[in-house]
């Protein structure tokens, strides 16, 4: 239940963090957002990643095996990072219609699989 619990709170902070770092670019075609000087955009995005720490440090303590989880330090990194570029990739492909998941994409994905492979590989 603690690797669940884990994972979820992993992709909660992740999307919040994509929306911190890369939602402010997206945000610039409202009308009220466009005026705002960038020190301020800056403002908006730093609160919206406080509620990735939310998520994030929790679920850090839960699954890290040190207090009790299932997971060690290294395998929790290497879940995070595979979770946030998979939130990145929804994330681009549903509100920037621009941009394209190519196959060398694809493929570079298909390697941080593999590597996650590797990492939980006793």
């Amino acid at each position: 239940m603690k690797a669940i619990y884990t994972i979820v709170m992993l992709v909660l902070s992740n999307t919040f963090m994509t929306f911190a770092w890369y939602g402010h670019l997206k945000f610039k075609e409202l009308k009220w957002f466009e005026a705002l000087p960038l020190f301020a955009i800056v403002l908006i995005s730093w609160g919206i990643a406080l509620f990735e720490y939310f998520f994030q440090v929790p679920a850090n303590r839960i699954g890290f095996k040190g207090n009790g989880g299932p997971f060690t330090l290294v395998e929790l990194k290497v879940i995070q990072e595979v979770i946030t570029l998979v939130v990145f990739t929804l994330f681009t492909i549903l509100l920037f219609k621009n941009e394209s998941f190519r196959l060398n994409h694809f493929i570079g994905f298909i390697f941080l699989i593999l590597a996650v492979y590797f990492i939980f590989k006793k």
